[in-house]
């Protein structure tokens, strides 16, 4: 082997060790790219959830016919809320809550449970019902949103069935200051402030957006497992999807 050779066979080999070196390091760039993109992807959509939407799914029909049994709903969490400066004020408006805003809050027997229902009354004001109509401060208000299901009406002199009683005949009261009052839509079928008193401003969570899904869901349908169940549910979602009610906004 000639001298010159010899020099070839030396700079090959000292290359080799750089070049896998080299991979090396842009194996781990490339690595920390996505794990630095997953991260602040992580981190995003935590500030999103925990600050500005919350998902939340219609349990109940006290608020029918507005939000329905199986709508999925996104939450503006902070639209309540008060800027402490400008720039918050001017990147993420809010406004005051007001009378016949739709509000998701925790309710108050039980602070691990949400409920949504729609503001009747405010701080200060005096809320009664009379035979159903709704008077704030002595004044009857419309409201076009209500339904009522059942035509009976229950008499405040029926004292044994308070419970009934206060349904179509409550108060007068005043909302005391930092509350609010509640109310279901649903007004016959609906365990809103009528049962258990005012909601604190402080538990409410914030205003219902929009309908991002909506699924008409029959009871006790997640308790089946089977394959053939799970067929079922293929096809009830496709059947029973109220696609119609996708990307409603609520009001």
């Amino acid at each position: 082997m000639t001298a010159s050779e010899k020099k070839k066979k030396t700079e090959a080999q000292d290359q080799l060790p750089d070049e896998q070196s080299g991979k090396k390091k842009r194996e781990k760039s490339l690595f920390r790219e996505y794990f630095e993109l997953i991260a602040e992807t992580a981190i995003f959509v935590f500030f999103v959830m925990t600050y500005v939407v919350q998902a939340f799914q219609i349990p109940s029909g006290s608020m029918e016919p507005t939000l329905l049994v199986g709508d999925f709903l996104l939450v503006n969490k902070f639209i309540y809320a008060r800027p402490i400066d400008s720039f918050e004020a001017a990147v993420m408006p809010s406004r005051q809550l007001k009378r016949k805003d739709i509000i998701v809050f925790k309710y108050p027997r039980d602070l691990s449970k949400d409920f949504v229902k729609r503001v009747i009354a405010l701080e200060g004001e005096k809320i009664e019902i009379k035979n159903k109509q709704v008077f704030i401060n002595d004044r009857p208000i419309d409201e076009p949103y209500k339904v009522h299901n059942d035509s009976q009406i229950f008499e405040k002199g029926n004292y044994y069935q308070y419970d009934d009683v206060i349904r179509d005949n409550y108060g007068p009261v005043v909302v005391p200051p930092g509350h609010v009052f509640a109310m279901g839509d649903n007004r016959d079928n609906s365990l809103d402030s009528r049962y258990w008193s005012f909601v604190p401003l402080s538990y409410v969570k914030g205003r219902p957006w929009v309908i991002y899904f909506s699924y008409e869901a029959e009871k006790d349908a997640y308790l089946k497992n089977g394959v053939r169940d799970r067929f079922k549910k293929f096809f009830r979602f496709i059947f029973k999807t109220r696609w119609n009610r996708i990307l409603k906004v609520v009001s």
